[in-house]
């Protein structure tokens, strides 16, 4: 056997291992109380020789640690640490997006994070219109009665956002709509993406929405509010520019 086949096998070798370790980990992802050799063996169908000898380098690097006294394994601090160093910055990645779409319809554009139960603004690029909507980053909207919000729970499963709708709705002083119709409205976004806030949230201020999933996960809602005296007229174009900007945004994820 010449040294290129030794070489290549043992360059096979280590992906392999790099692989498995990664099954591993994944194994772990949401087992906060830590599984077991065995448990992991089964899992990933490895044998539990090779479990433990992968998991013994893990915990030498951090990777992995023991959960329990009984020798369950979890994932370990250095996961978090290199999580936190690859943060992503959406609002910064997307800017020149936002930014353009801002230039392309004179409008203002909003970036929002769904949180729990509610929307938080974390960017804006305000439009060159005189007359224009303006909120300040850090502000929370509600869910079922604006652009972004409803963008955002088309994105949940459908029990999460009946669930929030039916909160919202119940909190509120004097409901507007009944459940079924907001249902019904989030189900036709799913289908076309476009939300829309046509004087709910606030009188005489409408909006349209699309929403998507940063690699993390996190849903995140792009909208551009305007008054209603203009909305109008101007619904079709920015309905089509939110689109193009959307599949930009999600293509440079």
């Amino acid at each position: 056997m010449n040294i290129e086949t030794i070489e290549k096998q043992q360059s096979n070798q280590g992906v392999q291992v790099i692989s498995r370790a990664a099954d591993i980990l994944r194994s772990l992802k949401n087992e906060h109380k830590g599984l077991s050799l065995g448990q992991i063996a089964e899992r990933v169908g490895l044998p539990r020789s090779t479990v433990q000898r992968i998991v013994n380098a893990l915990q030498a690097e951090r990777f992995v640690m023991v959960s329990s006294a009984e020798g369950g394994f979890r994932l370990g601090p250095e996961i978090q640490s290199l999580a936190e160093a690859g943060r992503i910055n959406i609002a910064e990645i997307i800017r020149p997006a936002l930014s353009a779409l801002a230039k392309e319809t004179g409008e203002t554009v909003d970036l929002a994070v769904y949180r729990q139960d509610h929307m938080v603004f974390v960017d804006q690029v305000v439009g060159t219109q005189r007359l224009r909507t303006v909120s300040a980053v850090g502000e929370t909207f509600p869910l079922s009665t604006t652009a972004n919000g409803k963008a955002a729970l088309a994105l949940l499963g459908d029990d999460i956002a009946a669930a929030l709708v039916a909160r919202e709705l119940k909190q509120s002083s004097a409901p507007d709509r009944p459940l079924s119709d907001i249902i019904r409205e989030i189900e036709a976004v799913r289908s076309n993406r476009l939300a829309l806030d046509i004087n709910e949230h606030t009188d005489g201020i409408s909006a349209v929405g699309v929403a998507f999933r940063d690699p993390s996960g996190l849903i995140y809602a792009i909208s551009i509010p305007v008054p209603s005296h203009r909305f109008d007229g101007k619904q079709d174009k920015l309905c089509t520019a939110l689109l193009k900007t959307l599949d930009q945004v999600v293509a440079s994820l």
